[in-house]
């Protein structure tokens, strides 16, 4: 996790790693405030470094890392206000912002960072792959609450779908990867095992994205992670029209909380997802909680299965315990 830990100043980074330790898979943020002590959210608790409390200095060192000593370069980012770094890490930013006629221009004086961990999980996605596919691939909607492992899941669905598994084909699978989440892309070569058969468009936006791809990549299977606004679904619909298969992740807690969502209104009017997965996390992100067919029935087999823990074998023998992210 050497791109995480060289972000902050010597002393915060001995700290850091050496209460880290080996802990980092389970690892999922690392808060650094100015003036508080540094938080250390894991999978099932969270820990403080009282001994360390950031000063503005140090601050301004981190934002040095990231922005490689040109804030200008992260003109974009500060308006979206997060930074994807090396290993598809994504660095929240919170202070005082500025605007422009009403709209966010910057934020200044940056004195909240949340380092948000990314993490492959190979194999995490072999329980619910099957429920996707009936003689072909169904357009798939992910719904979960942040941290409760959407991006995670849509990783090694790519994986799957472009290399294959039991006796499915590949299939050509195109990523829009705008927060360069999905791949972790560096310089546009993606940093995680995405599959055999798949192209990523890296930090293009959802809407403009996804048309590029179907032009310029021929995919048969479309993947786009946090989808919401009216110029993502419209794109979504204008895909879909043209025979691709899309699978997609969202925020949200219920289907019922997106169905009051205007923007989404015509997904759902026009029935386009065969199947919507719903995920929670209990006490731990990547719980299956739900999968709906287009009648928006639950089709999720849970005997003897689906449990707190995933099987990460590469077998297809279900075992309990396989639905944890």
């Amino acid at each position: 996790m050497e791109e995480i830990l060289r972000l902050f100043p010597e002393g915060i980074r001995q700290a850091v790693h050496y209460r880290i330790k080996d802990r980092w898979k389970t690892m999922q943020e690392i808060r650094f405030r100015l003036n508080q002590p540094v938080e250390l959210i894991f999978d099932d608790h969270t820990e403080w470094i009282e001994t360390i409390k950031p000063d503005r200095k140090e601050s301004i060192f981190v934002l040095n890392q990231l922005s490689e000593f040109s804030l200008y370069r992260m003109e974009d980012e500060l308006r979206e206000g997060y930074v994807t770094i090396e290993g598809g890490h994504r660095v929240g930013l919170s202070g005082k912002v500025n605007t422009l006629h009403g709209a966010v221009k910057a934020i200044q004086h940056i004195a909240f960072f949340n380092i948000r961990i990314a993490k492959q999980k190979i194999g995490c996605a072999l329980p619910i792959i099957p429920y996707l596919y009936t003689d072909n691939y169904q357009n798939t909607l992910f719904i979960g609450a942040p941290q409760t492992g959407k991006t995670t899941l849509i990783r090694d669905v790519a994986r799957l779908i472009s290399t294959g598994w039991r006796d499915v084909t590949a299939q050509k699978v195109g990523i829009i990867d705008e927060r360069s989440e999905i791949g972790g892309s560096k310089k546009g070569i993606p940093q995680h095992n995405l599959g055999l058969r798949t192209d990523v468009m890296d930090a293009c936006p959802k809407a403009e994205g996804m048309m590029m791809m179907i032009r310029s990549m021929s995919p048969e299977v479309l993947i786009v992670d946090e989808i919401g606004s009216e110029n993502d679904v419209q794109a979504l619909m204008e895909a879909i029209n043209t025979g691709v298969t899309v699978i997609c992740t969202i925020h949200g807690r219920t289907l019922e909380e997106l169905k009051k969502r205007p923007s989404l209104k015509p997904l759902f009017d026009y029935n386009v997802f065969q199947r919507i997965v719903l995920l929670d996390r209990q006490n731990h992100p990547g719980n299956i909680h739900r999968i709906f067919n287009q009648k928006e029935e639950n089709i999720l087999q849970k005997t003897g299965c689906f449990k707190n823990e995933v099987d990460w074998s590469a077998s297809f023998h279900r075992h309990n315990n396989i639905n944890r992210v």
